[in-house]
């Protein structure tokens, strides 16, 4: 089995490696077979504990700031932009 997924991965684990992770694969599988014992068709759909509200805001544009209060920090700006060096030849 881990042949098979070792192949998958694109690994190539030597044994003592393979070995660990084959008993922890198992020990997981294990784990997974303990769940599907567990009988619950008593058990309802689950509910949100808190019904569950649009906590979002409206998308409004606002003005937050004036174009010259940004562009005074600017080193150089043209045409009411900033202006940087050239970066595509």
């Amino acid at each position: 089995m881990m042949k098979k997924y070792e192949a998958m991965a694109k690994l190539d684990l030597p044994e003592d490696e393979r070995r660990w992770i084959a008993g922890l694969a198992e020990k997981l599988l294990e784990g997974f077979a303990v769940l599907n014992d567990i009988n619950l068709p008593q058990a309802g759909d689950a509910a949100p504990p808190v019904p569950p509200t649009d906590a979002l805001r409206d998308d409004v544009a606002v003005k937050a700031f004036a174009r010259d209060d940004i562009l005074a920090a600017a080193p150089e700006r043209y045409d009411g932009y900033f202006q940087i060096p050239k970066t595509v030849v």
